[in-house]
């Protein structure tokens, strides 16, 4: 089975440094450990906020990393000018609420299609990789089709936020079954939103999955065992799975 690549969410370091008001926790020191560790991207949101990512960092990200940028942004001129002028490998266009603590759900990009459209044009003939960040429907995956996108991240918060049980094989089916419409329909498919240690290998099983995203429980986990240790524990997680 194709190994499953393992993109690490820096976000929540900057969260951590931007309480305090100074240059630590480095967000940037964070992504370079992480691409050390075993992870083959790293992801990191620009808000409109700039509530944890700020634009020096993803000056820095682009500078110092080795491994691709994933750049989540929202479909805004300003966003899009900023994706323009660094050229990440990828872009993941998400649904932003300046109220929300964090990303709630997925985008509607059916009902967003003649908005999202130019942005996916845009990004794509300059080269950069774009992804729609959606809930694992098929009426999203075919629109993220017909806009362009080659690329869909499964938003797998509400199969991490329910118990173990029916309700979540429930969600895992609807992942399952979205995947492999996505492969079906000619889109690469990636997925994550609260992923951990005890639910992300029923989802890293999934076959039809090239790319999981993970962020905040790394960083968090990373208090009490180092983040070296987090990443590589989760990267085997991923590998048991697949094999």
């Amino acid at each position: 089975m194709t190994k499953l690549r393992l993109g690490v969410n820096v976000d929540h370091v900057a969260t951590v440094r931007n309480a305090r008001g100074g240059p630590h926790p480095d967000p940037v020191r964070a992504a370079l450990m992480a691409a050390e560790a075993g992870a083959d991207g790293i992801t990191a949101h620009l808000r409109e906020d700039r509530r944890h990512i700020s634009d020096a960092d993803i000056e820095r990200l682009m500078a110092e990393l080795s491994v691709p940028l994933n750049l989540e942004m929202a479909a805004t001129e300003e966003m899009l000018v900023i994706a323009l002028r660094h050229k990440p490998h990828a872009v993941c266009i998400v649904p932003e609420k300046r109220e929300e603590r964090t990303t709630e759900g997925g985008l509607d990009v059916a009902a967003g299609h003649n908005h999202l459209a130019p942005f996916v044009r845009r990004l794509s003939d300059a080269g950069i990789r774009v992804s729609m960040f959606i809930e694992a429907e098929a009426r999203q995956l075919d629109a993220s089709k017909s806009l362009g996108a080659p690329v869909v991240e499964l938003h797998t918060g509400a199969y991490c936020e329910v118990p173990s049980g029916p309700e979540r094989e429930r969600h895992l089916l609807r992942l399952q079954t979205a995947a492999a419409h996505a492969v079906k329909i000619g889109l690469e498919c990636h997925a994550g939103h609260g992923l951990g240690y005890d639910t992300v290998k029923p989802v890293a099983a999934i076959a039809t999955l090239a790319e999981l995203n993970i962020g905040h429980f790394l960083v968090g986990e990373a208090i009490f065992t180092g983040f070296t240790q987090t990443i590589q524990r989760m990267r085997a997680l991923m590998d048991e799975a697949r094999s």
